[in-house]
This record gives C-alpha cells, sequence and structure tokens, in this order.
C-alpha cells in the first residue's frame, strides 16, 4: 500500500509547504494553510483520459486557419457586448466573478435567452448549464421569472467534472456555464471542492475542453472578502477574459468590468439596474448618477472616463466645525488617500486652515471612481462647502491636480466635454495646455476656461453670474 501524502496549500494565493504556516511567506495572510492528500486516486471507468485530451491535433500554418463568420456570438445585451468586446468568442473561457447576491447568475440566466435564438448551420446553439450549487428545479424558478424557458437549455447539477465531460459528450453543447468553479470537483484530485488544488485542475481540464472542441465556457467564481478572486492567481492566467460584477447588492445598480480580455480592450464597463424581472441595461449611466443633482454648496461634477465610456459624477463635500482632537476624514466612493493629498494641497497652496474641520466627501449614485481627473471637481467640492457657495449645476470639472498646486492634463478631454454637452452642460473648467493638444474643442458649444493653478479654479467655480 502507498504510503499516503500531504502537503500544505494556501487557499489565497496557491503557495505550498510540507509543513503548516501560521502565516503565509507569499501573501502575508494568517490563518489560510489547509492539508491536501497528494496520493493519487485510482481512476474509475467514468473518468478516462480520452474524454479529455484529443491525441489527433495537427498542426497547421497560420494561413489555412480560416476564420468563422460566426467567430462572435453577440448575446443581445449591449452592455455585456460592450465589455467584452463585441460578444463572446468561440472557443473561449470566461470568468465571471463577484460578491455573493450581485446577481451573476442572473446575469447568465438572462444571456442564455438570447444565446439559445443564435443559428449556426441552420441550428440552434445548445446551452449547458452546471448548476453545482442550486437544484435544477431552484434555477427553474429564476428562469421562470426572467422569462428563459428555451428548449435548447439544458440543466444538470452534476459536481463531479469526470461526469460533466460525459454529458459534453453526449450532448455536444456551443455553450457550457458552471457554477461555480468552487463547487466542482476532480475526481483524480484528493482534496475538496473549493480548494486550491481543485479550481486549478478543474479550470484546466475546462480550459482544455473549451479549445479542443469548441466550446465557449462561462465559469462563475467566487471572490473573497477582500474583493479578489478566490482561489489560485494562475486562475485568472488560464482563462481568456476576466470580466466582475460589482456593486452593492442593497442597491438597485450594477457594473460590469472586464479587468482582462484576450479579444478585446480591458476596462471597459456596463451599467446594470436589478429590478424584479432581472437586470436591466442602463444605456445612459451619466444621467442616471445626475437625476438628483441639488446644484447646493460643497457639490461639484467631475468627467471621468471608464474604459472608452465618459461618466459624469456628482461628487458631494461636508465640512464642519470637530469636537475631536484629530478631525475626521471620510471618503466614500474615491481613494482615501487622495483625499488627503487634496487637502494638503488646499492647506499649502490656497491657504485654508483644515485642521479643525472634520471633512466627509461622496460620490453620489454608489460608484466608484479610480481615475484621477475628479481631483478638481474634489477640491472645488471642499472649497464650496467651505465658503457656501454653491458651484452652478451647469459646470463640469475636469482634471488632476499636482502637489505644487497645478492643474495637469488628463487624456480624451475633448470625449468628456462632447459627453457634458449631450447632457445640457454649459460650461466647463479644464487643465491648460497648448493648442495643439486641443483640436477639436472650439467645436463644441461650451464656454470653456482653461486654467494653470488651484486658484485660477477656484474663481472660476466661485464665480457669480
Amino acid at each position: 500500500m502507498a504510503k499516503i501524502k500531504s502537503k500544505w496549500v494556501c487557499q489565497n494565493c496557491g503557495y505550498e509547504t510540507v509543513s503548516y504556516l501560521g502565516k503565509c511567506p507569499e501573501c502575508m495572510q494568517f490563518g489560510t494553510f489547509v492539508e491536501e492528500i497528494t496520493t493519487p486516486v485510482l481512476k474509475t471507468d467514468s473518468s478516462k483520459p480520452s474524454n479529455i485530451v484529443n491525441t489527433e491535433l495537427k498542426i497547421s500554418s497560420i494561413k489555412e486557419i480560416e476564420l468563422d463568420e460566426k467567430i462572435r456570438f453577440k448575446t443581445g445585451i449591449d452592455e455585456l457586448d460592450r465589455t467584452i468586446g463585441g460578444g463572446f468568442v468561440q472557443g473561449s473561457l470566461v470568468l465571471l466573478a463577484g460578491d455573493p447576491g450581485i446577481g451573476k447568475s442572473t446575469l447568465v440566466l438572462q444571456t442564455t435567452k438570447n444565446i439559445c435564438e443564435i443559428k449556426l448551420n441552420d441550428k440552434k446553439l445548445k446551452v449547458l448549464y452546471i448548476c453545482a450549487e442550486e437544484s435544477p428545479l431552484q434555477v427553474k424558478l429564476r428562469a421562470k421569472r426572467l422569462g428563459v424557458e428555451p428548449d435548447n437549455l439544458y440543466l444538470t447539477n452534476q459536481t463531479c467534472l469526470d461526469e460533466i465531460i460525459n454529458q459534453i459528450d453526449t450532448i455536444k453543447p456551443d455553450f457550457l456555464i458552471v457554477d461555480s468553479i468552487q463547487s466542482v470537483f476532480c475526481a483524480q484530485i484528493a482534496s475538496s471542492s473549493g480548494s486550491v488544488s481543485q479550481i486549478r485542475e478543474c479550470t484546466n481540464l475546462l480550459m482544455r475542453i473549451a479549445k479542443q472542441k469548441n466550446i465557449t465556457t462561462i465559469i462563475i467564481g467566487h471572490v473573497t472578502k477582500e474583493g479578489n478572486i478566490a482561489g489560485p492567481k494562475v486562475l485568472e492566467h488560464m482563462v481568456d477574459c476576466v470580466i466582475n460584477f460589482e456593486g452593492d447588492k442593497y442597491k438597485h445598480y450594477r457594473i460590469l468590468r472586464c479587468i482582462k480580455n484576450r479579444f478585446g480592450a480591458i476596462s471597459e464597463v456596463g451599467v446594470f439596474k436589478m429590478e424584479d424581472d432581472g437586470l436591466i441595461e442602463v444605456n445612459s449611466p451619466s444621467k442616471m448618477l445626475l437625476e438628483q443633482t441639488q446644484g447646493a454648496s460643497g457639490s461639484a461634477v467631475a468627467a471621468t472616463l471608464e474604459g472608452s465610456r465618459v461618466f459624469l459624477h456628482e461628487i458631494q463635500a461636508l465640512v464642519g466645525s470637530t469636537n475631536y482632537a484629530n478631525p475626521r476624514r471620510v471618503a466614500v466612493g474615491l481613494e482615501y488617500n487622495r483625499l488627503l493629498q487634496i487637502i494638503a494641497v488646499l492647506e499649502k497652496k490656497v491657504g485654508l486652515n483644515l485642521s479643525k474641520q472634520d471633512v466627509y466627501v461622496n460620490v453620489a449614485g454608489g460608484l466608484d471612481i479610480i481615475e484621477p481627473s475628479y481631483d478638481l471637481a474634489l477640491a472645488l467640492s471642499i472649497i464650496s462647502s467651505i465658503r457656501d457657495i454653491p458651484i452652478a449645476p451647469t459646470t463640469v470639472i475636469i482634471g488632476e491636480v499636482g502637489l505644487l498646486g497645478e492643474i495637469r492634463y488628463v487624456d480624451n478631454i475633448e470625449r468628456r466635454l462632447k459627453e457634458a454637452k449631450k447632457l445640457g452642460f454649459k460650461k466647463a473648467i479644464i487643465p491648460f495646455v497648448s493648442e495643439k493638444v486641443y483640436k477639436n474643442i472650439d467645436n463644441i458649444n461650451l464656454e470653456i476656461k482653461q486654467v494653470k493653478k488651484i486658484t485660477e479654479a477656484i474663481v472660476e467655480a466661485l464665480k457669480q453670474d
């Protein structure tokens, strides 16, 4: 009898060691090591390697490979198609990750409704849905509520990957959905489902199936409490596309963000609104984010860029006297350290004394901003709250604030100004640069004010007509 061997694997990053460690030396996390048995398990008849590996692969010249006219399948959901670069590519492996209850399964089910209507060679595409976390009856209840009941959508709650491979050979689907990768296990791996070894091996087998059988595969993944995708980091390297479904499950709006895409641009986003009958596309997110703008003191509108899409956000600031020795600094929807940097610039270059003031800032609408082009709007909203002078609600503010108080240029100014004009804005405060950079802004019917220093921006923003 073979000696049983084991290893300790970090469930956060996949680091392996022969003994237990309290702290992982790779990711510096505590209590993440789990013992996994490395003794191979005897293969059964249901797990023949011939089902997984195609031994008749041939070598072809790149000129001999022909692109099919249906290389991409549009889902019919414009926000999803934009995010992944125009639709799903045949034979691709896509990872969809998000918090529990955010709507991942709902999005995938709504996608299958349109996919099942696509015809290839005069036949509708077949979709196999592996509902590893739910029973087919539970998925049927959700599908009925969403109005998704096509004849060519097949459900199974099988969790053993070897049996799933047999079902794939029987049904021969064009699309495969695995919900979720943490619930599926491979019989050749002794560890439990959800472990690093299981996730790595199952994803590797699914990738080989997707490429060899030309099956577009979508795997749903969980995230950790820190917001990272659960499992080894190699999981993100193995798949062709990684999309995150973000948002607060207690609010209506959801953001679909692409962070890796081998067949298109990254950082593209799609916006959805969760309703009783499923996810509804938001075609004009800027209008949605500004629908409750009050135009009161402490409010400023910034134009940020997410991928190729412009978002107009209302940034709100509230400054008041503190009752504590150390004043509070609270940032919701933007980077905390960025707020501290802006406050330091205002104190040094503008002459404000905020050492006895609490500063609260918030991005209205519940979305997070990463791009630094909101710096100037953030600074002016704080000034507006201190002086109790409102900034005109028809003014859009664009620019990055440097540590010396200068207003720095940001990319795609023209695109941001066009979006602001379309939404009815009349004035824009932007960084000052040479005329060669701004080629087409004269054609945009906006009152444009170019500023070099933050003091100039304050004068323009708080000017009363």
